[in-house]
């Protein structure tokens, strides 16, 4: 189990740091290259009008979603997604479906669980023994809310957002 921050040693924090930076700046340069060649001229502008608005935008997903890889925190957003896919499934195939869900964002050593609370978690687990098309609503309710209350905000004063639209808003 991971002991905290606090046990490692200080040039391993260090050496995190420095690279949660390169990427970033790696990330911002390659995504803006990308992106500009393919966004309509005010689409950076639209994202911040929402969190819907920008999760709605194909370019805006993509963008938010490498944004999240940065902070270290996508499987919010993979979460989320994988629940939208899931409302589609068949009802054949919703127990296998709801369990590798389960398995991989939800249970408490999930390779990319996402935060949620004890009663939540426990819901979930009801859940997926009776699997329906809305078994995960509650959790995706609440990282929905997380990214639109933590993440989104942050996204909107990110370098690569405000570059975009800095360039949408000069044409």
């Amino acid at each position: 189990m991971c002991r905290g921050l606090d046990s490692l040693p200080i040039t391993c924090l260090e050496r995190a740091k420095e690279l949660k930076a390169l990427f970033g700046s790696l990330l911002q340069k390659s995504v803006i290259t990308c992106f500009c060649c393919r966004l309509n001229v005010d689409e950076p502008l639209k994202w911040k009008e929402s969190f819907e608005k920008l999760l709605s935008s194909q370019n805006g997903l993509c963008l938010f979603r490498a944004f999240l890889v940065s902070e270290f925190s996508e499987e919010n957003i993979a979460f989320y997604l994988a629940c939208e896919d899931y409302r589609t499934t068949k009802t054949s195939k919703l127990a296998a479906k709801a369990k590798k869900i389960y398995d991989e964002f939800i249970c408490s050593d999930a390779p990319r669980e996402v935060n949620l609370d004890h009663v939540t978690k426990a819901a979930m687990k009801e859940n997926v023994e009776q699997p329906s098309q809305s078994c995960f609503d509650l959790a995706q309710d609440k990282i929905y809310t997380l990214m639109e209350k933590d993440c989104y905000p942050r996204f909107l004063k990110s370098t690569t957002y405000l570059e975009l639209s800095r360039k949408a808003k000069s044409g």
